[in-house]
């Protein structure tokens, strides 16, 4: 059986669909890292919705993948941008999808973190924007979850300096009840964060942020960082307090950063897990045997799809994503939040299953080969 998918210059090639997936069983917890999927939210197809309209959200499906991740031993990081937050998701379905994904997290057992945010304002004063932080900080506590501090576009667009993120960090972490994972997304996630830390140039954003922590470490769990820049990870990690931990959000480096080296290793909360969960949980495992070898070799093959996925325009990663999960059987759908399934091009999605297929990320190779075949039917590709 053979499948013939479009290239970017209008050619077709031929490629040969696996018959076996990469087999991989629900194992014992992590003990040397811990470990968050950013999970992606599954769109109701059936909705009567615009890209305008609040979002329309199948909540059946959206929780089941969220069991099959804590199944795995992987940590939900909830209503992340990797759930379109910002992207199609506002705020009140953010604050629903943490209700109800946390609550099934108390149901699993499994771990949970939450997004707070302030995307329930588009701009304001710095007291606006501490309040629109405080009231989505409230909801994830009262949730159960543990709350991950997001970069806010507020907040970029209002601080005038180092200043007011000092001061709007520094109060939030003040009156949190316990410790938070600070998240510092870089502009390739999301263009409004350009300068955020208070200065353009990443050095001097770095020593913004570090002082935000130092002068509450007893608050801060850890650190998400998404700048896609291996060194400048690694550089903020050994400059952390002692117990802070560092949670890798590069998906280009991450195998290099989780396996760490003789001065320490990131964790992490990783969009790419969203698709590699079982497959990562597994090299996760063999790390914890000590095995690093053994834990590159199974992540290693994945950086070129994830690569792939998150190639410029970062921010479109999403599609990929969904399209991942739906040719594994996770969805009976392509279709997304904001109508953002149409947001990557033919040949970018063909090689996404291209890429996945041959790390056997599918369960049914079958039905991904006859799900793609359909997809490329529908732009008039002849499979």
């Amino acid at each position: 059986m053979t499948i013939r998918l479009p290239s970017a210059d209008r050619s077709l090639r031929t490629y040969e669909p696996r018959t076996e997936p990469l087999r991989v069983s629900p194992g014992t917890p992590f003990t040397s890292r811990t470990v968050f999927s950013a999970a992606h939210v599954v769109a109701d197809p059936y909705a009567e919705v615009s890209p305008d309209s609040p979002a329309a959200v199948d909540w059946d499906a959206t929780l089941a993948f969220r069991r099959h991740l804590w199944s795995h031993g992987l940590g939900v990081a909830e209503a992340m941008d990797t759930a379109q937050r910002g992207m199609g998701l506002d705020w009140a379905g953010a604050a629903e999808l943490m209700r109800r994904s946390a609550a099934e997290a108390r149901s699993a057992g499994g771990r949970i973190a939450c997004g707070v945010g302030t995307d329930q304002i588009t701009g304001g004063s710095l007291a606006e924007i501490r309040a629109a932080y405080e009231e989505q900080l409230a909801v994830v506590e009262e949730s159960g979850a543990q709350p991950i501090l997001m970069a806010s576009r507020a907040l970029a667009a209002t601080a005038h300096g180092r200043e007011d993120y000092l001061e709007v960090y520094g109060h939030l972490l003040h009156q949190s009840a316990e410790p938070v994972i600070l998240h510092w997304l870089g502009p390739m996630f999301d263009p409004a964060l350009e300068g955020y830390w208070g200065s353009a140039g990443p050095d001097a954003a770095t020593e913004t942020f570090l002082e935000v922590i130092a002068a509450h470490p007893d608050k801060v769990d850890g650190v998400k960082v998404s700048l896609l820049d291996a060194q400048r990870e690694i550089d903020l990690r050994r400059r952390l307090p002692r117990g802070v931990r560092c949670y890798t959000g590069d998906d280009f480096h991450y195998p290099e950063l989780i396996a760490g080296d003789d001065q320490g290793f990131s964790h992490a909360l990783l969009g790419i897990f969203d698709p590699l969960g079982p497959l990562a949980a597994e090299a996760v495992r063999v790390l914890d045997a000590g095995d690093t070898a053994g834990f590159r070799s199974l992540l290693d093959p994945t950086v070129e799809l994830s690569r792939h996925l998150f190639r410029t325009p970062t921010r479109f990663y999403k599609t990929g994503v969904v399209l991942l999960a739906w040719l594994a059987g996770h969805q009976s759908h392509f279709t997304m939040v904001g109508g953002l399934q149409s947001a990557r091009s033919l040949p970018h999605l063909a090689r996404a299953y291209e890429l996945a297929d041959g790390l056997g990320l599918f369960p049914d190779p079958e039905l991904a080969e006859e799900r793609m075949k359909n997809l490329l039917s529908l732009y008039g590709v002849t499979p």
